[in-house]
């Protein structure tokens, strides 16, 4: 009987550990700011809604506000103690970990049996985080970020060999005027990918290799998924620092792309945090963990992403969505199938995110027209 006892008080001390943070009652309203396009946001807080109802027992009202995450960080702070959003969702995780420094986010609290299933790290020779060990956010997904190109354009109109590195960007004069991109300080796709560049070649060659970039450069659109954008509507024939997934919608839509994740792309995890003072903790708590649940998983999977659960693969019935990405993605599966590289230092970035962005408009933004005259 003493046994018993003994079991059933061991049982009772860790269940409750093990179900930590899955809150008991979650408000009926859920606000998010993200730069993950509603291809993905959209269907993610619809299918919330289905799981809320189904676990919780609320109807809950969701909204989202679409911005770039530079952005998205910039709005949080300046709503200062009464913020407008209870999630910060995506984008590039070194903007997470300068808010969660200065106070503006509150600890995620995901389940343990869910974000034990997320590997600390991914990649080499230098490991990238895929959660913040500190619990201020955690990762949702997979993302890399590379180059987008119009087949039709590149391979029948210039002629061209499409790029599959960095370097075949800028090696063929035919592609001058031939592609666009976002600004850094705009898009933390474009700030990632700068200083994937920045890491690679060192400081000085980083910013002559991205001064010729801009010398190519047709146009700087206003958001990420503007790149992909213009295109696929055969505008630009090739677009720096695209978001896979936004290549991919566009090609789902019937758009002449391809997409190239060269060695070394940076690869987000698609970040999520839960803004300090939000009005619906509760719900953004539980929304974070339908994301990292395997029904959460698969909807990503089904829209051309890949999971960050390393059990899980992309892949579906034939001719299904997640084959399609297959397809699209080279035959890629999972970024926890072979090796993928990385370069990227988190910390550095960390350090240097204003001046990166000032040294751009400084030198490069401001001087476009030398630049053009120059390359």
């Amino acid at each position: 009987m003493k046994k018993f006892l003994l079991l059933v008080l061991v049982v009772v001390m860790i269940v409750p550990t093990t179900l930590l943070a899955a809150p008991a009652k979650i408000e009926a309203e859920l606000n998010l700011i993200t730069p993950v396009a509603s291809f993905v946001s959209v269907a993610a807080l619809d299918a919330f809604k289905v799981w809320a109802k189904a676990n919780y027992g609320i109807d809950v009202k969701t909204s989202y506000t679409a911005k770039g995450t530079q952005l998205a960080a910039g709005l949080i702070r300046e709503w200062g103690s009464n913020p407008q959003a209870d999630v910060i969702w995506g984008g590039e995780t070194v903007l997470y970990d300068m808010m969660a420094a200065d106070g503006f986010l509150i600890k995620h609290e995901v389940p343990k049996a869910l974000l034990d299933r997320i590997p600390a790290t991914m990649g080499t020779p230098k490991p990238m985080p895929l959660k913040d060990p500190k619990g201020f956010w955690t990762g949702t997904m997979l993302e890399p970020y590379g180059i987008v190109y119009n087949e039709g354009l590149v391979t029948r109109r210039l002629r061209a060999t499409p790029p599959k590195t960095w370097e075949d960007l800028l090696s063929n004069p035919k592609f001058k005027g031939q592609i666009a991109q976002c600004t850094p300080d705009n898009s933390s796709s474009s700030h990632a990918t700068y200083e994937v560049i920045l890491q690679k070649y060192g400081w000085d060659k980083g910013w002559e290799w991205l001064s010729k970039l801009a010398a190519y450069t047709g146009q700087f659109v206003a958001k990420s998924g503007d790149v992909p954008a213009v295109v696929a509507k055969g505008e630009y024939a090739l677009g720096f620092a695209v978001p896979s997934y936004m290549a991919f919608e566009n090609f789902l839509h019937g758009g002449d792309v391809r997409f190239i994740a060269p060695p070394g792309a940076y690869v987000t995890p698609e970040p999520i945090s839960i803004i300090k003072n939000c009005k619906n903790p509760n719900a953004a708590k539980a929304f974070i963990e339908f994301l990292l649940t395997d029904e959460g998983q698969r909807l990503f999977i089904d829209r051309g992403l890949f999971p960050i659960v390393p059990e899980l693969r992309v892949e579906g019935p034939p001719g299904s969505t997640a084959e399609l990405a297959v397809t699209f993605y080279g035959g890629r599966r999972s970024y926890f199938e072979g090796v993928v590289e990385n370069t990227y230092d988190n910390s550095l970035s960390q350090s240097r995110e204003g001046e990166v962005n000032k040294y751009f408009r400084d030198n490069i933004f401001a001087k476009l027209d030398a630049l053009k005259a120059k390359y």
